[in-house]
């Protein structure tokens, strides 16, 4: 049988009631069950390091504390580094592999080692021998980072399987109390002294008039060193400027237009040694320009990492082969307008050989050809009828025929309520 409303307003209630009971309930139950003995573990001790020469070794020794009340029966503490530091020994109660990059993570190696033993409060622990970390040729801006927990964290899935250590196994010993122990993870910035050579490659576009043509550029970064971009830092950008006389019908996703260029950016913020941006534009060329030449160039933001600045910037050339109009430089701002690309092969043609063509062709393909003579402007349905004075002719004869139309229709109308009866 249905529930009258009045008794549904009551049921909505009791629910609403018991819910937020539920609710308060289950908010209050971690601080019922909480377990006020359980350890909370840190780790630190170690500062910013810098100053470090590619190919050598320096040693971080971290310390463990536990500001909880209770003690920790093991401990597990984890060593990550990013892709210019490798760890020089392993210890046999650690193990390591090797991650890949995601979620704005970079590439890293990391190691979890193992101490079975208890961490009591109020007492500050460090390994036995300091961690030992490696400075590879490619070592610039890099980071450590340190985690320490009372559960084991596991291997990455992102990683490679764990390999076991061979080096002699490692314990934690007692150590000063009031030690550099903060935080349950901390990063350390870690930075080499080396260079990076960031360099850019133009390109030689080659075509007829009407052609849409390939234009590739790319920018690498020549090493030795890779480059880490921090988080919210602004990287590096590409500025590619088209030849006059041409226009871009596709650019790259990492590119977008601001006047005449545009300016890309590239898909990490990791840059890694020998490695490459590729950036291809698909251009249109409208009209031979004497002499036309774009550039591709890396932004002017100071990179004291990089002194070679011979290479930030290369040419654009433009070959145009066969005939074609021959316009100014200024007039390029026109062609990316829709005037060719959308005019279909009437457009291409009329565009091809200027004005010759337009007042040659007849049909759609003339139109569009008289549009284009005018320097690859805009292309309108409207301006062939304005083009000439007969096309006009139609139109005149179309409204007139509508006037005449019109008024017999008004007499019939008239006619017709004449000869109703009241």
């Amino acid at each position: 049988m249905p529930i009258p409303p009045h008794d549904r307003r009551v049921l909505r209630a009791a629910v609403a009631a018991l819910g937020a009971a539920g609710l308060i309930g289950l908010a209050t139950a971690p601080a019922a069950f909480a377990d006020e003995n359980a350890p909370e573990l840190v780790i630190g001790g170690v500062g910013p390091i810098g100053g470090v020469k590619p190919g050598s070794t320096f040693d971080a020794s971290a310390t463990v504390a536990n500001k909880g009340t209770g003690t920790a029966e093991k401990v597990w503490v984890t060593y990550s580094v990013t892709r210019g530091l490798d760890f020089a020994e392993v210890p046999s109660n650690c193990w390591t592999q090797h991650v890949r990059p995601y979620d704005e993570m970079p590439e890293r190696s990391s190691m979890v080692c193992t101490f079975d033993q208890a961490v009591v409060p109020g007492v500050v622990y460090t390994p036995e021998r300091p961690l030992r970390v490696q400075a590879l040729d490619r070592a610039f801006h890099d980071e450590l980072r340190l985690r320490v927990g009372a559960d084991d964290p596991g291997a990455d899935d992102n990683g490679t399987l764990p390999v076991t250590g061979t080096a002699p196994p490692v314990k934690l010993v007692e150590g000063r109390a009031g030690g550099g122990a903060s935080a349950g993870v901390v990063d350390v910035p870690v930075t080499s002294v080396n260079t990076a050579d960031y360099q850019v490659t133009g390109a030689a576009v080659k075509g007829s008039v009407g052609e849409t043509v390939p234009m590739k550029v790319e920018f690498t970064n020549a090493g030795p060193a890779w480059v880490m971009v921090k988080l919210g830092d602004r990287s590096v950008r590409i500025i590619v400027t088209p030849p006059a006389g041409t226009s871009v019908v596709k650019a790259p996703g990492f590119c977008k237009a601001k006047g005449q260029a545009y300016d890309c950016g590239t898909s990490d913020r990791a840059l890694y040694e020998d490695g490459q941006e590729i950036y291809n534009f698909q251009l249109k060329i409208n009209k031979r320009v004497a002499d036309a030449k774009g550039s591709v160039a890396l932004s002017t933001e100071a990179r004291p990492f990089d002194p070679d600045k011979a290479n930030d910037k290369a040419d654009i050339t433009l070959d145009v082969t066969g005939g074609g109009s021959t316009g100014s430089t200024g007039s390029t701002g026109s062609t990316g307008s829709t005037g060719g690309s959308t005019s279909g092969s009437g457009g291409s043609a009329g565009g091809s050989t200027g004005g010759s063509a337009g007042g040659s062709s007849s049909g759609s393909g003339g139109s569009i050809g008289g549009s284009s003579s005018t320097g690859g402007g805009t292309t309108t349905s409207g301006g062939s009828l304005a083009a000439t004075g007969s096309s006009a002719l139609p139109i005149t004869g179309m409204a007139a025929a509508a006037v005449v139309t019109g008024a017999g229709m008004l007499v019939m109308v008239r006619r017709r309520r004449a000869q109703s009866p009241n």
